[in-house]
């Protein structure tokens, strides 16, 4: 699906009437579905959190216990037997399931969200759009750092013209966790497709292609540095974009000193921002958009600098006021598509295009290759 949707084929209920919030299945409950996807799935207004899968007991009752009114199933398959009581699917399962669920969910008629990575390859997230087109039903994948505050300051910037010409993108999402934490997101068996090249670096890969556009050129080193480790947690990405511009992209959990979360360096002036967006620990201390009136606001100390000629570790430039990050305008867009056929917040080809550019990654890491795009 690359554009509008005309509408939720195979889903006459609350779709088809007014005032009626759309009725949504999630499936799984774990980091992904219970701190980012549920709360905000709730707090959208024309959307109604129906039903949450998940087959750990734990899980379950914690999900009635944050909703109530909810309904929980053991399997996807439940779901999917009750299809036309839903208006929408989103899939927050781990990354080996989102192919096959996604798959489901069109061919019974329904639209689908699917937490990033939208598929282990390119070509299967391609499929996917191809099937989501032929349906007529939306395909959106949640890349909910497009809403990041420092991103929409840094997209800002360049709307101003601030910096000038953009000579290099340099973008940072760097943990310090020396000791691995296990679970299928660091497991080596590629069929789970874990790591932090196809976890931390969808995010920035797909940052970096919104602000710059499509890559003509990718170099990647890749390392598992962590005793214990199986997989990748410190990865660097270098891409040359069509336009010129250099984006070199950091993912680690091994940064003992944090480096900044961007540096964009300019013909004009840079940008220099510290810190990560406060929405994600916002929602795993359980604060709500909708209730909270700071929600997406950083303190000023965290603000970042734009300058020229002078480090800002040492006041160099002007205080950047950051813009108020803004997760729920993922889902306020994807209910907007569905109910009034506006465009889809992030479409799966959109989503393939950054992953062509994390296969590239790997193959250049491995081959210890530059790849052509």
């Amino acid at each position: 699906m690359t554009g509008t949707t005309p509408g939720i084929s195979g889903a006459p209920g609350a779709a088809g009437t007014p005032g009626t919030p759309l009725r949504v299945g999630l499936i799984g409950y774990g980091l992904a579905g219970s701190v980012f996807h549920a709360p905000l799935i709730a707090a959208t207004e024309g959307l109604a959190l129906d039903t949450v899968v998940t087959s750990n007991p734990e899980r379950q009752e914690q999900a009635r216990a944050e909703f109530p009114d909810v309904r929980v199933a053991a399997t996807p398959d439940e779901l999917f037997d009750r299809a036309d009581e839903l208006d929408l699917i989103v899939i927050a399962s781990p990354n080996k399931t989102h192919v096959a669920l996604a798959t489901t969910a069109l061919k019974a008629g329904l639209p689908v969200v699917v937490d990033k990575p939208v598929a282990g390859t390119a070509a299967e997230a391609r499929e996917l759009a191809a099937l989501a087109e032929e349906r007529g039903l939306l395909l959106s994948v949640f890349q909910n750092r497009r809403w990041d505050n420092d991103f929409l300051t840094l997209r800002k910037l360049l709307a101003e013209g601030a910096l000038g010409d953009v000579w290099r993108f340099e973008s940072r999402f760097e943990r310090w966790r020396p000791q691995p934490k296990g679970g299928w997101r660091e497991s080596g068996d590629p069929t789970e497709i874990g790591g932090l090249l196809y976890d931390l670096g969808s995010h920035v890969v797909d940052q970096a292609l919104v602000l710059f556009g499509p890559v003509t050129s990718v170099y990647a080193e890749a390392d598992i540095r962590r005793a214990g480790a199986s997989v990748d947690d410190d990865t660097f990405l270098a891409l040359t974009h069509a336009n010129g511009v250099r984006s070199h992209l950091y993912v680690s959990a091994t940064t003992a000193q944090l480096g900044p979360r961007f540096r964009v360096l300019g013909s004009e002036a840079g940008y220099v921002k510290y810190g990560l967006d406060p929405q994600e620990a916002a929602l795993r201390d359980g604060r709500r958009p909708g209730t909270d009136q700071d929600w997406g606001l950083e303190p000023e100390s965290l603000w970042g600098r734009v300058g020229a000629g002078e480090s800002p570790v040492t006041g160099g430039g002007r205080v950047e006021p950051t813009l108020a990050g803004d997760y729920p305008a993922y889902y306020a867009a994807v209910a907007k598509a569905l109910l009034e056929g506006g465009p889809n917040p992030v479409t799966a080809s959109e989503a393939a295009a950054a992953l062509d550019v994390l296969e590239a990654a790997r193959r250049s890491a491995h081959d210890g290759v530059v790849v052509k795009l």
